[in-house]
């Protein structure tokens, strides 16, 4: 984890922008699982049984806090233990989620932790609307549906799933920063 943050932090200070994020963006992805993962659910929306991986990334697409539990969770419970990470680390500040994200609940604790939920309507009748940066997390689900052990999840632990996330997007970071010349990376 903390190669994944400094290699982040060397990202955001390589692209000209501060070293903390001012801004996050949730979401979460449903993963069919095999039946010896650690947890187990069927999202009824989707029709697959498996595991619900929640994240929260900045305006790069780079995670700063990830979670996973069954798929049978709503995203306003799940997306809890995310937003305690980022509080952990320090962060205050918005959270931009979809509309899965209202409700006073979930308000009520993101405000204990001193961030703020806003959710968005990206989608009318079906057809995907980018707002804002919401659509960030989206394209980094995509770069990890790229690693096929991401695909199908087989882990026993939620740690070690968690801990498959964080490599992929370490390889995926790893290979950016080696694509920059030396003195653009003097961090």
């Amino acid at each position: 984890r903390r190669l994944l943050d400094r290699l982040c932090r060397t990202w955001r200070m390589a692209c000209g922008d501060t070293a903390e994020p001012s801004t996050v963006v949730i979401d979460s992805r449903t993963c069919p699982s095999a039946p010896s993962c650690f947890a187990r659910g069927v999202d009824g929306g989707k029709k697959i049984r498996g595991v619900k991986v929640s994240i929260a990334v900045e305006k790069y697409g780079l995670p700063l806090a990830i979670d996973a539990m069954p798929a049978n969770v709503h995203d306003t419970k799940g997306i809890v233990p995310v937003l305690r990470q980022l509080a952990g680390r320090g962060f205050q500040g918005p959270a931009i989620g979809d509309v899965g994200y209202r409700g006073e609940r979930l308000a009520k604790a993101a405000d204990a932790l001193g961030i703020i939920v806003r959710p968005i309507a990206r989608g009318r009748d079906g057809v995907f609307i980018p707002t804002e940066i919401a659509w960030v997390v989206e394209r980094s689900f995509s770069w990890i549906s790229r690693y096929r052990r991401l695909n199908t999840i087989v882990e026993r632990t939620k740690e070690h799933l968690v801990a498959f996330v964080e490599i992929a997007f370490i390889s995926i970071l790893s290979r950016r920063l080696k694509r920059l010349t030396p003195q653009e990376v003097s961090a």
